[in-house]
């Protein structure tokens, strides 16, 4: 085979596989077609008081339940969560500012403004802010609702170890973490972020 015609076949392979992707997002199996909407732009977030937070853009309700994306700040020197693994979630990440340091197995992946990364369920994987400015990332959810575990996670349980300054070894925290986690299919391995932070001097 020629390179043209090779080519030639890689780009129809491409656009089928696109239009197939397409379709698949333009419904559900019930048939019900997905409803157009705008998000206005807004200010950039912040990382705030706890060194990271979150922000949802898009929920999993307004794309039939097909992908969600949110937006993280993580403050300079920052590390992310516990390396954990998803049993059904796969995110891709798109870098907005700063320089987001990916953990996939035994591979750190720094991610610069304008890289995308994909971190596939069924693989441990982290990210921590490494640099000395700030990081902020949009993640792209799949097959999983997963804008509402951060929600809960960051803006009732974490809100609550604030205003009643616990932390997660306080027992009701930990059961309530502990339960989300299984709700949403995680599994943290929380005695490996130490190394990390020492690593890299994270805070």
């Amino acid at each position: 085979m020629e390179r043209r015609d090779f080519m030639n076949v890689g780009l129809l392979a491409a656009i089928g596989t696109a239009i197939t992707t397409l379709e698949a997002l333009a419904s559900t199996p019930s048939g019900d077609p997905l409803k157009p909407f705008y998000l206005p732009p807004a200010a950039p977030l912040q990382p705030g008081p706890g060194g990271l937070d979150i922000r949802t853009w898009v929920r999993s309700t307004q794309t039939n339940n097909q992908f969600s994306c949110v937006e993280a700040a993580v403050a300079p020197k920052y590390m992310g969560p516990p390396p954990h693994i998803h049993k059904e979630l796969d995110e891709i990440c798109y870098v907005l500012e700063g320089t987001a340091s990916v953990l996939v197995g035994d591979k750190v992946y720094e991610v610069e403004a304008g890289g995308f990364h994909l971190r596939p369920r069924g693989v441990v994987h982290t990210f921590w802010n490494a640099t000395d400015q700030p990081l902020r990332f949009m993640d792209l959810y799949f097959n999983q609702n997963f804008e509402d575990y951060l929600e809960e996670l960051f803006h009732k349980i974490y809100a609550d170890m604030a205003k009643q300054k616990l932390t997660p070894m306080d027992a009701g925290i930990g059961k309530r973490m502990a339960d989300l986690d299984k709700r949403f299919g995680i599994t943290m391995f929380p005695e490996q972020r130490q190394a990390i932070m020492d690593k890299y001097g994270l805070r």
